[in-house]
């Protein structure tokens, strides 16, 4: 890892909490209005500090506005793309920052078969659902309150909402902890059911807006990863990532090979893939890490899950305005999108991704940032 380095802030907003966090040795949270829903529902906005990161997260759809972290001259930028009012949010087709769920990535045909019985999701990515139908997880208030460090949202999604069998609570908490953004989910249900839970935060670790990400380096812990049809659904292979533009085992730019004469790359118009991460599912373990030359930020990603969506905003088209004004162009900014892999329900040989009642899913990813000398 590179050496950590703390300085700094924006505004004397920010200077405030940043000192207090610090002088106290803990994580401070305040809370502000944001907004409200169509139907009068006050929306807020919660700030984390913990005196190295500042975090920005908001009980709509459990979105993280912002992330504000040190370069190696100790300048905080914001890291993630995103909008600078709640009116953004509200409809987000990028699902920046956001929770996605109840089923992360794609089903296809936007039907699964459980204990005999077929259940169709909406279709909202051609022929296939996407992130949880037409009204998922990043579009509803959560219920939130205060913890140690953080805050933890919990929201409960009826039987039958978005075509999914089963009453789901679910709960995520959101802390910092010494430059590190913990994020971690639990939920249980009344039914059998299906579930997939990640964050969509948009990351650019030279400042959010700041041009293209190609000259981030990645390293990403998977020998293998999961092809994928025309429509993105992954074929059902387990392939080997090895002399392919695909083997992040060492690190590579992401521009490196982003072009290249690859039948999967034409598919995903760049990276839009799942890899599956060679430690065992269910151990906390490094799933990636990302440098940025230029600031020296590192972005190390830690998670339970047993794959990553690495996705390199191929469809950011130019028609997003986002924070400051700035419109978002194709490859603005990079996912690592934790998760079980897309369309597990129909592929019985990728870990399971059903939750009986009884169990209670349990799934942690960490962000952790540093900085470091040239």
């Amino acid at each position: 890892m590179l050496p950590k380095k703390i300085n700094g802030w924006f505004s004397i907003f920010g200077i405030l909490i940043m000192l207090t966090a610090a002088m106290q040795g803990k994580t401070s949270v305040t809370k502000q209005a944001f907004g409200q829903t169509s139907d009068g529902t006050a929306v807020d906005v919660y700030t984390l500090a913990d005196g190295k990161v500042e975090a920005r997260i908001t009980n709509y759809g459990g979105i993280i506005v912002s992330l504000r972290t040190p370069d190696r001259e100790g300048k905080l930028d914001d890291v993630v793309l995103g909008y600078d009012t709640f009116e953004g949010y509200r409809t987000n087709p990028a699902y920046f920052g956001a929770i996605i769920g109840r089923y992360a990535n794609r089903i296809a045909h936007g039907s699964f078969q459980l204990d005999g019985k077929t259940y169709s999701v909406p279709k909202n990515d051609g022929d296939n659902a996407l992130h949880g139908g037409i009204r998922g997880f990043n579009k509803v208030v959560w219920t939130a309150r205060e913890v140690k460090d953080g805050i933890e949202l919990t929201y409960v999604c009826k039987n039958g909402d978005q075509g999914f069998p089963g009453t789901l609570t679910t709960t995520v908490r959101y802390t910092l902890d010494g430059g590190a953004l913990r994020i971690e989910y639990s939920a249980t249900t009344d039914k059998d059911t299906v579930l997939n839970l990640t964050n969509h935060s948009y990351f650019n670790l030279a400042g959010q807006g700041k041009g293209e990400v190609l000259g981030h380096i990645v390293k990403i812990d998977a020998a293998r990863f999961t092809p994928v049809d025309a429509t993105l659904i992954p074929t059902g292979e387990l392939k080997s990532v090895r002399g392919t533009p695909f083997d992040f085992r060492t690190p590579h730019a992401i521009g490196e090979r982003i072009d290249a004469n690859d039948e999967q790359l034409r598919l995903g118009l760049g990276y839009d893939h799942n890899f599956v991460l060679d430690h065992p599912e269910g151990q906390l373990a490094e799933a990636a890490l990302v440098y940025e030359p230029t600031t020296g930020r590192t972005l190390r990603v830690l998670t339970t899950e047993p794959g990553v969506q690495l996705y390199t905003g191929n469809h950011l088209d130019g028609s997003i305005t986002g924070k400051q004004g700035i419109v978002y162009k194709p490859r603005f900014a990079f996912c690592l999108e934790t998760q079980h892999f897309p369309d597990s329900p129909n592929h019985p040989s990728f870990p399971t991704t059903e939750l009986k009642p009884g169990q209670e899913f349990h799934s942690v990813t960490v962000f952790e940032f540093s900085a470091g000398s040239r």
